[in-house]
């Protein structure tokens, strides 16, 4: 319980240094990191009602409710996601940042609909990043650090 209850500090702490802090998406995850012991409850209830609470920090993950629940959400791997059918990115890895300012660079971020293209998958993917978009090679180390749900099955919140 105890870890659920950190997590949701965290991936608070991130959402709100990012919206309201103007903190880069690949800046929040060590600052939230260095604070998520130390807030009280009273802050982090303000802090979830400032943000409506949200469903997901800015990396698209799950932040648990108050009470310790965390819905599940069925997520493939972008590299494992069949060619040709459209997906939408639910969720990245907020481990390393220089790979999260390439999926910025790319504009792989939640809530954006990709298509794996047809072809050689060794090394990297082919993808269409958003509508009507030309394919962009996505290498299969950055595609491993991407989750994706089929197109209409995510919630992104702001």
């Amino acid at each position: 319980m105890r870890a659920l209850e950190v997590l949701r500090h965290h991936r608070l702490l991130e959402r709100f240094l990012h919206d309201y802090l103007d903190y880069n998406w690949d800046e929040v995850h060590e600052e939230a990191e260095r604070l998520e012991h130390f807030i009280s409850e009273r802050l982090e209830d303000r802090i979830a009602a400032k943000l409506s609470d949200p469903e997901t920090d800015p990396h698209g993950h799950l932040i648990p409710e108050r009470g310790g629940a965390i819905r599940k959400r069925e997520e493939t791997l972008l590299s494992q996601w069949a060619c040709g059918m459209a997906a939408v990115v639910s969720s990245v890895s907020d481990r390393e940042p220089a790979q999260l300012r390439e999926m910025e660079r790319l504009g792989l971020r939640p809530g954006v609909t990709i298509v794996v293209e047809a072809g050689a998958r060794n090394a990297s993917l082919w993808l269409r990043i958003g509508e009507g978009a030309s394919a962009q090679r996505v290498s299969r180390q950055l595609a491993d650090e991407i989750g994706v749900v089929p197109d209409g099955n995510v919630t992104v919140t702001r």
